[in-house]
Protein backbone atom coordinates (compact mmCIF):
# COMPACT_ATOMS: atom_id res chain seq x y z
CA UNK A 1 0.00 0.00 0.00
CA UNK A 2 1.57 3.29 -1.25
CA UNK A 3 -0.58 5.08 2.16
CA UNK A 4 2.45 3.08 4.06
CA UNK A 5 5.51 3.74 2.70
CA UNK A 6 7.43 6.40 4.81
CA UNK A 7 7.86 9.93 2.14
CA UNK A 8 11.30 11.39 2.81
CA UNK A 9 9.83 14.65 4.45
CA UNK A 10 8.61 12.81 7.10
CA UNK A 11 11.94 12.81 8.73
CA UNK A 12 11.96 16.96 7.61
CA UNK A 13 8.76 17.31 9.91
CA UNK A 14 9.42 14.37 12.92
CA UNK A 15 12.94 14.26 12.69
CA UNK A 16 14.24 11.51 15.68
CA UNK A 17 10.58 11.01 16.16
CA UNK A 18 9.76 9.77 12.87
CA UNK A 19 9.88 5.69 13.83
CA UNK A 20 6.99 6.92 16.20
CA UNK A 21 4.82 8.48 13.48
CA UNK A 22 5.31 5.61 11.20
CA UNK A 23 3.96 3.26 14.31
CA UNK A 24 1.29 5.45 14.19
CA UNK A 25 0.30 5.27 10.39
CA UNK A 26 0.38 1.31 10.84
CA UNK A 27 -1.67 1.37 13.57
CA UNK A 28 -4.41 3.41 11.65
CA UNK A 29 -3.94 1.38 8.48
CA UNK A 30 -4.28 -2.21 10.64
CA UNK A 31 -7.47 -0.66 13.05
CA UNK A 32 -8.94 2.49 11.12
CA UNK A 33 -11.21 1.24 8.87
CA UNK A 34 -12.95 -1.62 10.61
CA UNK A 35 -12.81 0.63 13.83
CA UNK A 36 -14.21 3.43 11.62
CA UNK A 37 -12.00 5.89 12.22
CA UNK A 38 -10.86 6.29 8.64
CA UNK A 39 -12.43 5.14 5.76
CA UNK A 40 -10.83 2.69 2.76
CA UNK A 41 -9.92 5.28 0.30
CA UNK A 42 -7.70 6.90 2.91
CA UNK A 43 -5.46 3.71 3.51
CA UNK A 44 -3.47 5.20 0.39
CA UNK A 45 -3.70 8.99 2.19
CA UNK A 46 -2.16 8.46 5.63
CA UNK A 47 0.96 9.81 5.48
CA UNK A 48 0.29 13.24 3.35
CA UNK A 49 -3.72 13.49 4.04
CA UNK A 50 -3.59 12.96 7.35
CA UNK A 51 -0.48 12.63 10.08
CA UNK A 52 1.87 14.89 7.61
CA UNK A 53 -0.93 17.38 7.34
CA UNK A 54 -1.90 17.49 10.80
CA UNK A 55 1.83 17.08 12.03
CA UNK A 56 2.88 20.23 10.43
CA UNK A 57 0.36 23.00 12.26
CA UNK A 58 3.34 22.63 15.38
CA UNK A 59 4.41 26.29 13.35
CA UNK A 60 1.47 27.96 15.13
CA UNK A 61 2.03 26.07 18.08
CA UNK A 62 4.53 27.62 20.67
CA UNK A 63 7.14 25.88 22.79
CA UNK A 64 5.63 24.66 26.05
CA UNK A 65 2.36 25.31 24.88
CA UNK A 66 -0.66 23.36 26.58
CA UNK A 67 -2.98 22.23 23.55
CA UNK A 68 -6.45 21.11 23.41
CA UNK A 69 -7.43 19.07 20.09
CA UNK A 70 -11.17 19.14 20.02
CA UNK A 71 -13.26 16.65 18.56
CA UNK A 72 -10.24 14.73 18.04
CA UNK A 73 -11.35 11.26 16.51
CA UNK A 74 -8.22 8.84 15.65
CA UNK A 75 -6.14 11.53 16.77
CA UNK A 76 -6.24 13.75 14.17
CA UNK A 77 -4.25 16.64 14.57
CA UNK A 78 -3.32 16.00 18.16
CA UNK A 79 -1.31 12.91 18.21
CA UNK A 80 0.80 13.93 14.93
CA UNK A 81 1.56 17.18 16.66
CA UNK A 82 2.57 15.51 20.11
CA UNK A 83 4.73 12.83 18.39
CA UNK A 84 6.33 15.98 16.31
CA UNK A 85 6.41 18.30 19.32
CA UNK A 86 6.79 16.43 22.84
CA UNK A 87 7.44 19.40 24.15
CA UNK A 88 4.05 20.25 24.16
CA UNK A 89 1.20 19.37 26.51
CA UNK A 90 -1.69 17.53 24.64
CA UNK A 91 -5.49 16.88 25.50
CA UNK A 92 -7.33 15.07 23.16
CA UNK A 93 -11.21 15.49 23.74
CA UNK A 94 -13.29 13.17 22.35
CA UNK A 95 -16.73 12.37 23.01
CA UNK A 96 -17.55 8.40 21.39
CA UNK A 97 -16.28 5.72 23.53
CA UNK A 98 -14.95 3.27 20.57
CA UNK A 99 -12.72 6.32 19.79
CA UNK A 100 -11.64 7.05 23.67
CA UNK A 101 -10.62 3.27 23.40
CA UNK A 102 -8.28 3.59 20.25
CA UNK A 103 -6.59 7.02 21.76
CA UNK A 104 -6.11 5.41 24.70
CA UNK A 105 -4.82 2.22 23.05
CA UNK A 106 -2.42 4.55 20.85
CA UNK A 107 -1.34 7.02 23.24
CA UNK A 108 -0.38 3.29 25.80
CA UNK A 109 1.26 1.97 22.41
CA UNK A 110 3.62 5.16 21.18
CA UNK A 111 3.41 5.63 24.81
CA UNK A 112 3.14 9.80 24.66
CA UNK A 113 3.53 11.04 27.97
CA UNK A 114 2.47 14.36 27.06
CA UNK A 115 -1.08 13.33 25.74
CA UNK A 116 -4.44 12.66 27.69
CA UNK A 117 -7.43 11.63 26.63
CA UNK A 118 -10.96 13.08 27.83
CA UNK A 119 -13.99 11.87 26.95
CA UNK A 120 -16.79 14.38 26.32
CA UNK A 121 -17.52 17.10 24.89
CA UNK A 122 -16.08 20.58 24.18
CA UNK A 123 -18.96 22.44 25.31
CA UNK A 124 -19.71 20.30 28.46
CA UNK A 125 -19.03 22.03 32.14
CA UNK A 126 -16.91 18.76 32.87
CA UNK A 127 -14.91 19.31 30.16
CA UNK A 128 -13.64 22.71 30.43
CA UNK A 129 -13.29 22.75 33.96
CA UNK A 130 -10.40 20.39 32.96
CA UNK A 131 -9.13 21.95 30.00
CA UNK A 132 -9.62 25.74 30.55
CA UNK A 133 -7.08 28.25 30.16
CA UNK A 134 -5.58 26.02 26.85
CA UNK A 135 -2.95 27.96 24.44
CA UNK A 136 -3.78 26.31 21.41
CA UNK A 137 -7.04 24.93 20.75
CA UNK A 138 -7.07 22.63 17.28
CA UNK A 139 -9.68 20.71 15.84
CA UNK A 140 -9.85 19.17 11.99
CA UNK A 141 -12.70 18.73 9.91
CA UNK A 142 -15.24 19.08 13.19
CA UNK A 143 -17.60 22.12 12.71
CA UNK A 144 -18.19 25.49 10.13
CA UNK A 145 -15.80 28.19 12.08
CA UNK A 146 -18.90 29.75 13.74
CA UNK A 147 -20.04 26.71 15.58
CA UNK A 148 -16.21 25.83 16.41
CA UNK A 149 -15.35 29.14 17.48
CA UNK A 150 -18.23 28.38 20.28
CA UNK A 151 -16.55 25.39 21.27
CA UNK A 152 -12.75 26.09 20.91
CA UNK A 153 -12.79 29.82 22.44
CA UNK A 154 -13.84 29.18 25.86
CA UNK A 155 -11.41 27.17 26.29
CA UNK A 156 -8.41 29.39 25.56
CA UNK A 157 -6.75 31.87 28.15
CA UNK A 158 -7.06 35.46 26.80
CA UNK A 159 -4.34 35.70 23.99
CA UNK A 160 -4.41 32.56 22.87
CA UNK A 161 -5.24 30.71 19.68
CA UNK A 162 -8.01 28.28 18.07
CA UNK A 163 -6.00 26.74 15.09
CA UNK A 164 -8.48 24.98 12.93
CA UNK A 165 -7.25 22.40 9.91
CA UNK A 166 -9.32 24.00 6.74
CA UNK A 167 -9.78 23.43 3.29
CA UNK A 168 -10.00 25.77 0.17
CA UNK A 169 -12.67 27.67 1.24
CA UNK A 170 -11.21 29.01 4.59
CA UNK A 171 -11.71 32.53 3.19
CA UNK A 172 -15.52 31.86 2.64
CA UNK A 173 -16.37 30.13 5.83
CA UNK A 174 -14.29 33.43 7.17
CA UNK A 175 -16.42 36.28 5.80
CA UNK A 176 -19.54 34.07 5.80
CA UNK A 177 -18.90 33.51 10.45
CA UNK A 178 -16.94 36.45 10.98
CA UNK A 179 -19.79 38.36 13.09
CA UNK A 180 -20.06 34.99 15.43
CA UNK A 181 -16.88 34.88 15.80
CA UNK A 182 -15.96 38.12 16.86
CA UNK A 183 -19.82 37.58 19.68
CA UNK A 184 -17.50 34.82 20.83
CA UNK A 185 -14.32 36.93 21.62
CA UNK A 186 -12.22 35.63 18.94
CA UNK A 187 -10.28 38.46 16.77
CA UNK A 188 -10.23 38.49 12.98
CA UNK A 189 -9.84 35.20 11.51
CA UNK A 190 -6.67 34.67 9.73
CA UNK A 191 -5.75 32.24 6.67
CA UNK A 192 -2.24 30.38 7.05
CA UNK A 193 -0.44 27.54 5.60
CA UNK A 194 1.61 25.11 7.22
CA UNK A 195 4.45 23.02 5.95
CA UNK A 196 5.03 25.53 3.00
CA UNK A 197 8.26 23.96 1.40
CA UNK A 198 8.18 21.03 2.98
CA UNK A 199 4.86 19.42 2.04
CA UNK A 200 3.95 19.34 -1.96
CA UNK A 201 0.49 20.36 -0.56
CA UNK A 202 0.78 22.80 2.51
CA UNK A 203 -2.16 22.83 5.43
CA UNK A 204 -4.66 25.61 5.20
CA UNK A 205 -5.73 26.55 8.86
CA UNK A 206 -7.62 29.15 10.24
CA UNK A 207 -6.34 30.87 12.99
CA UNK A 208 -8.37 32.67 15.77
CA UNK A 209 -6.42 34.56 18.99
CA UNK A 210 -9.22 34.85 21.76
CA UNK A 211 -9.12 38.49 22.47
CA UNK A 212 -12.10 38.88 25.26
CA UNK A 213 -15.08 37.06 26.34
CA UNK A 214 -18.29 36.21 24.40
CA UNK A 215 -20.73 39.35 24.23
CA UNK A 216 -23.52 37.02 23.41
CA UNK A 217 -25.49 34.17 24.64
CA UNK A 218 -22.91 30.85 24.51
CA UNK A 219 -25.11 28.81 22.75
CA UNK A 220 -22.48 25.95 22.67
CA UNK A 221 -24.01 24.97 26.12
CA UNK A 222 -27.81 24.78 25.12
CA UNK A 223 -28.19 21.04 24.89
CA UNK A 224 -25.77 18.25 24.74
CA UNK A 225 -25.86 16.05 28.17
CA UNK A 226 -22.16 16.03 30.32
CA UNK A 227 -21.15 12.89 29.55
CA UNK A 228 -18.37 13.50 32.03
CA UNK A 229 -15.03 13.00 31.50
CA UNK A 230 -12.59 9.91 31.15
CA UNK A 231 -8.66 9.97 32.39
CA UNK A 232 -6.69 8.23 29.48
Amino acid sequence: MSGLVRPGVAEDVFGERVGVAERFVQLLAEHGVERGLIGPRELDRLWDRHVLNSAVIEECVPRGATVVDVGSGAGLPGIPLAIARPDVRVTLVEPMARRVAWLDEVVETLALSSVTVLRGRAEEPAVRSRVTGADVVTARAVAPLAKLSGWCLPLLRRGGQVVALKGASAAEEIDRDRAEVAAMGGGEPKVERCGAGVLEVPTTVVVIERVQSATGPDRSRRTRKDQGAHRG
